[in-house]
């Protein structure tokens, strides 16, 4: 009987939008594309067509589409007409152009033992770092999970989002759903977390592992 055939990640490459390396293209930055994808999210907001906003403006068409995709530079009276169309200050169009991003560093130990569901197992989660709100709409929380022989097992975990764990030490019998995947120092075990997980079977003590939950934003 022919061996299922194993699909190495290199596979899927085709399919990702996004090149990792790349850096953000300098139109990205420029005032016209922020205040666009503002126009765009107010109006999307309040359920506004393009041609109803048109009408409620003046604009044309082709203007507020120019305006949206970041092509134009519109003038005050312009800004100040979708100002009053969309119900918004004038400044809320600038709010994405004047954001700040954040970064977070975290130096070796510094991590904060914070409390969830697998403390009271043993289980020690150390939160590596946190940026709130954001306008990427995604919250990412990155933990250092130690487990020791006081560590007892605890597979029921679910919650929302996607998980990925990274294993720097030890060894794990990791259960999501119905499947249970023995994880060593390397492997990355990457999935939905909606479905019950957690580390079922002990296995070689102590056992550290990263642990990235992303999931979206309350709006």
């Amino acid at each position: 009987m022919a061996k299922p055939e194993k699909r190495s990640p290199r596979a899927g490459r085709k399919g990702l939008q996004q090149d990792p390396h790349k850096v953000a293209s300098i139109r990205e930055n420029v005032l016209e594309v922020a205040i666009g994808k503002e126009v765009r999210a107010h109006r999307r907001q309040q359920k506004m067509t393009v041609f109803a906003l048109a009408e409620a403006t003046g604009l044309s068409i082709g203007m507020l589409s120019k305006i949206e995709n970041g092509n134009t530079s519109p003038s005050l009276s312009t800004l100040q007409a979708l100002s009053h169309a969309l119900s918004v200050p004038m400044t809320a169009f600038l709010r994405g152009y004047e954001e700040t991003r954040t970064a977070v560093l975290t130096k070796a130990g510094e991590g904060v033992e914070t409390e969830r569901r697998g403390a009271r197992a043993g289980h020690q989660y150390n939160l590596l770092g946190h940026i709130g709100s954001n306008s990427s709409g995604v919250v990412v929380e990155p933990y250092l999970i130690t487990l020791t022989e006081i560590s007892d097992t605890f597979p029921t975990f679910q919650h929302d989002g996607i998980e990925t764990i990274y294993v720097l030490e030890g060894k794990v019998g990791y259960r999501h759903g119905n499947d249970i995947y023995v994880l060593e120092p390397g492997d990355t075990l990457f999935f939905d977390a909606d479905a019950p997980h957690g580390p079922e079977q002990l296995i070689e003590l102590p056992t550290r592992y990263l642990s990235i939950i992303a999931y979206a934003q309350a709006s």
